[in-house]
């Protein structure tokens, strides 16, 4: 889809702080986050609801994976959300913490850099 943010992420048009990356799906850090280190998890192909990306396990299975790097690497409860509304495009948010600590805003360029580097798996 042409006009879809996170397909202009996949297609490399719009840069993202990359966490991991397979044949099929990407996660990434969430420039807008509610907690610390907030990613989101998409398939590379483009599907407006989670529950229309086939094998939707295997979807899982990748955001699992990385939730639980993410809780071994803070120590802390990793939460998911999933949506639909914001971006039309699957996607599943990982907040790690038990709670929000950011409001949603911006977060800086050296924020992301680092975080990136404490979760990066490719």
């Amino acid at each position: 889809m042409s006009d879809c943010i996170f397909c202009k992420i996949v297609a490399g048009e719009i840069p993202c702080y990359k966490i991991y990356e397979d044949e099929k799906f990407l996660a990434f850090l969430d420039i807008f986050p509610k907690t610390s280190y907030q990613m989101l998890v998409i398939p590379k192909e483009h599907f407006e609801w989670v529950w229309d990306v086939p094998n939707l396990g295997e979807y899982y299975e990748v955001t699992g994976k990385i939730a639980r790097k993410a809780r071994e690497v803070l120590g802390t409860p990793i939460r998911q959300m999933v949506y639909g509304f914001q971006v039309p495009h699957a996607h599943i948010q990982i907040r790690p913490g038990r709670s929000n600590d950011r409001d949603g805003s911006q977060a800086s360029g050296e924020e992301l850099a680092e975080w990136q580097t404490k979760f990066k798996m490719i």
